[in-house]
Order: structure tokens, then sequence, then C-alpha cells
């Protein structure tokens, strides 16, 4: 049905709380709702695409199909939303350590890189940085620590330890975390530069997932049909099924990539993950900013959305919510946003909310006519072609 499929994910942009937020601690949480209550903003091209609809009692002319979709996964990971976009239903979440990680597993991790540990315990990853970098440049001892997801973060000044001894520290603590009363689902090099009272993490994060279960990305790949991943995609699914995985600095950085793909002939899956939205306002629980940056994406969108034809689909979605009026800083238990555009479109609507995430991943498979052996509806059934 169409040649080009751009699934763009808004990092943490969630739409109100899930059915069963209450048994995570997040009712009333509502990540776009909250950002956008008793504020002036610019949405418009968001609003015209359904969005704004979704969270706000608006009656305003659409030209996309919009809805909502509900977390079927246990846990509000990014791994946990972004599996469950491509059909790998989590039963239980991932290991979370909010008191630090056992002595055991530090002394084992001291062990294999020959650094001393210092840190472990759950903090922001700025305020660990200014607090621990001092020591960290005099001592050389690597900064663990984690948050309320179930990641294991290794900060070091790039002038103490070179990032390919980073990347390899974290392969080896990956390794070390696969074992069931350590598995944590991400560790991330967290790399800074700068001097103390000035440091500054830099782009070169990466992130070490364990392995995916087979998915939908496999099945694009097994057939034949190309996927591109920008930003933090290939880090998520350890880059299985993927052509190009393509990092990004920033939101804006990861919009104009997407411009690029859309200038360009491919046929295939355009994947992409915005990741500021989460990182630098939804943890930090930054509100303003938040809608600053999403005020951003509205802004650049129009210069994706030109190129975009008849044989052309984009879906915007989300993995998860992270309300930046919440307490606490982890993500919330939300509903996301699955918008549908093309030019293609005969209409515009909004559609009865989704089961689970799987929906955007089937209505992928269904349009390149491959067989879905995973959960979730093609919502190309729904709508008027």
């Amino acid at each position: 049905m169409f040649k080009r499929i751009f699934l763009i994910v808004l990092d943490s942009l969630g739409v109100g709380e899930a059915n069963d937020a209450s048994k995570y601690g997040d009712s009333g949480a509502n990540t776009l709702g909250h950002i956008i209550e008793n504020k002036n903003y610019n949405l418009d091209v968001l609003e015209n695409l359904g969005l704004i609809s979704l969270v706000k009692n608006i009656d305003e002319k659409t030209y996309s199909y919009y809805m909502k979709a509900k977390p079927n996964s246990l846990g509000k990971d990014t791994l946990n939303g972004h599996y469950e976009m491509m059909g790998i239903l989590s039963n239980a979440p991932f290991k979370t350590f909010p008191e630090g990680f056992p002595l055991e597993l530090i002394t084992e991790i001291k062990n294999i890189t020959n650094r001393d540990v210092i840190g472990n315990v759950a903090a922001s990853g700025t305020e660990i940085i200014e607090r621990l970098g001092e020591m960290h440049m005099k001592t050389g001892a690597i900064i663990v620590y984690t948050s309320a997801d179930s990641v294991l973060q290794i900060a070091a000044h790039e002038e103490v330890v070179p990032l390919d001894e980073l990347y390899d520290i974290c392969k080896k603590v990956r390794k070390l975390t696969e074992k069931e009363e350590y598995k944590v689902g991400r560790i991330i090099a967290r790399p800074f530069i700068g001097n103390p009272g000035s440091f500054t993490r830099t782009s070169n994060r990466k992130d070490f997932t364990l392995e995916p279960e087979i998915n939908m990305l496999d099945l694009l790949q097994k057939n034949k049909i190309d996927v591109y991943a920008i930003g933090k995609i290939g880090d998520i699914f350890n880059n299985r099924g993927l052509k190009v995985s393509i990092k990004t600095t920033s939101n804006l950085d990861g919009l104009m990539k997407l411009v690029d793909f859309s200038k360009s002939d491919f046929t295939g899956l355009c994947f992409a993950n915005l990741n500021d939205f989460d990182t630098l306002y939804g943890h930090r629980r930054d509100k303003d900013n938040y809608l600053k940056a999403l005020e951003e994406f509205n802004h650049y969108l129009p210069i994706f959305l030109k190129n975009i034809g008849k044989e052309d689909l984009v879906i915007i979605t989300a993995d998860h919510g992270n309300d930046p009026t919440f307490k606490g800083t982890d993500h919330t238990r939300e509903n996301v946003p699955v918008i549908l555009y093309s030019p293609k479109f005969k209409d515009s609507r909004r559609l009865n909310d989704r089961e689970t995430f799987s929906d955007v991943g089937a209505t992928i498979l269904d349009n390149f006519n491959i067989e879905n052996p995973f959960s979730g509806r093609s919502i190309l059934k729904d709508i008027n072609l």
C-alpha cells in the first residue's frame, strides 16, 4: 500500500494514565495533558494531526487518523515500549535496583574492569557527575549509578577513560548482568567532558541492551524489507533487523535526518526515536522546556511533511509517559498517541483506542504483505484508502 513508512517515536510523550496506572503508583499521570495545561502553546501542526485532541476537548479539523494505544507489557521502560511496538510482550518487568546494586556485583565489576567503583546509588545523571566527577578524575574510579528505570549506568570523563575503554567496560558489565539476579534492561555508557563545576555529558552515550526476542524487525529483514534506524533504535534492538543505524545528537538532529531520508528513494521502514523529550525534560521534571521541545518539533515538522507523498505513510507514537509534573523522576504508566498520516488518505478521524502498542508493528507488516505471528492488529483495516 505504501512504499515508505516513517515511524517516529516521541520518546515519553504519554497521553494519559493507562488502565493499570495505579499498580505503578501513576494514577493521574498525563504527560502531554499537563504540559499544555493552562499554557499558551504553539502546536498547530500537531493539533491538525489530532494529537491535542487526545488529551483536550477541542473541535479542530484534522488530516490524519489518530487514536491512543494501551500498554500490554509489564513495566514502563524504554525497552518495554519499543519491544511491544514490534510484537514482543513482556510478562515480567526488568529488574530495578532503587537502593543500589548488590556488593557482589560491584565487586565483580571492579575485578573485570581493574577500576574502583564510586557511586552505586539511584541518582540523576547530571547530579551524580557534578558530585563525583572530581573524585573520578583524581582516582580513575568509574561512576556507577541507576535510576527508577531498569538500567546500570557508567559515567566516565572522556579524558580519564577513553571511549573505547568505556564501551568495553559496558560490554563486560552487560555480560555480568545477564545473570538472572542482576538482569537489568540496559547498561548505558555515559561519557562526559569538562572540569569540576562545569561538566557536560556528551552525545557519545551508548546503550547495551539484552538481546531482544524474535520480533517484527526480524520479519522485515527476512522478507527483504530494509529498515533504517535513527537515534537510539539501533541500541534498543542491538541492531537486529536493521540495514543502517544512525546516531543523533538531539531531537532536531534526528528530525533533520528524517528530512534527509524523506528526500531519498528507498522502499521500507525508517524508524526514528527522538529522545530529548525523555532524557532532558521528562526525567528532570522540566515542564516548560518539555513544551519548548515539543514546539520545536512542531515548528520543523512541516519541512519533513512536505516531502511525504501518496506512496508514504507517517506514524507518530511514543513508548511510555514521563510526566514532568509528576512525583519522582521515573517514567509514568500511560497510554501513547498513535497518529497515521498520508496524502493518500481519503478522509480523517479519530479511531477507537488500540489494545496494544503492537498494532503499530502489525500495521507495518500488513503494509508489506507479511504474515504477523505476533500480537497486534493492523490499523490499515480501519482506514479509508
